[in-house]
């Protein structure tokens, strides 16, 4: 199949019909095999069962559940503070002000059946307990977002399905502030008010009204800075001014905040261990004091092993490589880079910090290379985009989708919503995937999962087709195995000491090797 094979994936037609969307010229003239089955009408309970929250600070959750609508939803245990939208199932109000654990059983229902979940808010002091879902608009918009661009992505967010398996944040990147020194008015002076506070460009008119409307739909919203005097894009940082930023975007309602090092390289002593920690320390603790809980995503590109202190730095996911956007492959595609690299990390993430390896491109996607270009078709092999959210998804990465949000097609929201591949991720025991083996022909990653299962990535790195094999022992597995295929969701068969498996060049096989007595048919009981 030629690398060009994945442009061509049928488009939505429910995402035409919703979005006004059109498809790329071709479109439809190769149909990859779409290996996630269509979610079942009946109702199915999606995300993570275990979320961190801070005391008495507002609360969003938008209950993640597939199935036909009508449905109706319904929380035993619910805290007082909190109520549900019993029809969009959307759990807002405040957390409780006593610290603890809130165990909730969440119900949907429809004509075609119902489901629960168990559910905890655990209130204390640590966000982030499953790694974040969302999207990110830098691949696609870069340093040219505008206030409309984001409400269609939220739009898009929830018209796709994607909301319904568990994405929830919707994230400003670059570009949206002012630049210093630009005659462009849109752009320039004065940059900042009276009182020292930050203005956004005229491509935002009303930041509180933006968030208010994303939070509207169940969702969360992200905004983009640096500890430097300048971001990447030359727009206004937070340097010197961490304290009132802070202030502000609590105050306009964001709940994410990716703070990139870029420009702090201009004023930062060295790079000593004390001063590459100083400034996402100095802003941590500044969020901490708002009156709302704001995830910290730090962006320093691995530097000082960032991923030894990221933690203890106040983040709750930390980049380990540069932008994976200009990571060059050779006979591999440049993902791969990042993600070996990013696997090798497995001892330092789990719940409250996550190794971050950067977002999945995949879609209709820009080029980091050459920005001013129109976004275009992903030149991955439809394989190679298994293989992506696959290892993503075993390494318990934050899934931040960034291509077009209202160019989704078919193939893309395959890849991006499958409910078993999401289950791995967002394990509530929070284990990064292991490199069991690892050569220039395969890798194969195994992470445990919080039930005594075993999720098994078989990767084949070569040019052609291999078997690839997985021993129990390797796992710390012993006796007959149930074997399940996760990306087509089927059980293959029960095996008594390993499984081996033909996996197609630059392809994936995912499996999860299950207990006797452990069954996925009924997931959200």
């Amino acid at each position: 199949m030629s690398r060009n094979a994945g442009f061509f994936a049928l488009c939505s037609v429910s995402a035409i019909l919703a979005l006004g969307i059109s498809c790329p010229a071709g479109f439809g003239a190769a149909m990859p095999e779409l290996r996630t089955p269509k979610a079942p009408a009946a109702p199915r309970i999606n995300g993570p069962v275990v979320y961190g929250a801070r005391p008495a600070h507002p609360f969003l959750y938008r209950i993640p559940c597939t199935g036909i609508r009508p449905m109706h939803f319904s929380a035993a245990g619910l805290p007082p503070s909190l109520t549900l939208d019993r029809n969009t199932g959307i759990i807002s109000g405040s957390t409780p002000e006593a610290p603890g654990n809130y165990p909730v059983t969440l119900k949907a229902v429809n004509s075609r059946g119902r489901v629960t979940r168990s559910f905890m808010i655990v209130v204390g002091n640590r966000l982030g307990l499953t790694p974040q879902m969302g999207w990110n608009g830098w691949y696609t918009l870069y340093e040219r977002p505008a206030d409309a661009d984001i409400r269609k992505a939220a739009d898009a967010m929830i018209a796709s399905g994607m909301s319904e398996y568990g994405y929830q944040f919707v994230d400003i990147d670059d570009g949206w502030a002012r630049k210093p020194g630009s005659s462009d008015e849109a752009l320039g002076d004065p940059i900042r008010n009276s009182d020292g506070t930050i203005r956004p460009n005229v491509r935002f008119p009303n930041m509180s009204s933006l968030t208010a409307y994303i939070h509207s739909l169940g969702l969360k919203a992200g905004i983009y800075s640096g500890p430097g005097p300048l971001t990447c894009a030359g727009l206004e940082a937070s340097y010197e001014h961490e304290d009132t930023d802070a202030r502000q975007y609590s105050s306009w309602g964001f709940d994410l905040l990716k703070y990139d090092w870029c420009g702090y390289s201009k004023v930062v002593k060295d790079k000593s261990l004390p001063e590459l920690q100083k400034p996402y320390i100095k802003m941590s603790s500044l969020l901490e004091k708002q009156d709302r809980d704001i995830v910290l995503n730090m962006c320093q590109y691995g530097m000082g092993d960032v991923w030894k202190w990221g933690r203890q730095a106040g983040g709750m996911s930390w980049r380990t490589t540069d932008d994976l956007g200009v990571a060059k492959g050779s006979s591999l595609p440049g993902f791969y880079t990042v993600g070996l690299a990013n696997a090798a990390l497995d001892a330092y993430a789990g719940p409250g910090g996550w190794n971050d390896p950067d977002y999945i491109l995949i879609g209709t996607v820009g080029d980091a290379n050459h920005s001013d270009l129109a976004a275009q078709p992903t030149p991955l092999k439809p394989e190679e985009q298994y293989s992506y959210m696959s290892m993503w998804a075993l390494m318990a990465s934050p899934l931040f989708f960034s291509g077009d949000m209202t160019k989704l097609d078919d193939f893309t929201v395959n890849i991006l919503c499958n409910s078993e591949v999401i289950d791995i991720d967002q394990d509530k025991m929070g284990r990064q995937g292991k490199v069991i083996r690892k050569n220039q022909q395969e890798l194969v990653l195994a992470k445990p999962l919080a039930d005594g299962s075993v999720a098994v990535g078989l990767f084949n790195l070569s040019e052609g087709p291999l078997t690839i094999s997985i021993d129990w022992k390797d796992v710390a597995r012993s006796g007959k195995l149930a074997v399940r295929d996760v990306w087509r969701q089927h059980d293959i068969g029960s095996f008594a000491d390993g499984f081996k498996s033909q996996v197609a060049a630059h392809d994936v096989v995912l499996v999860r090797l299950i207990k006797p007595g452990i069954s996925l048919a009924s997931p959200g009981k």
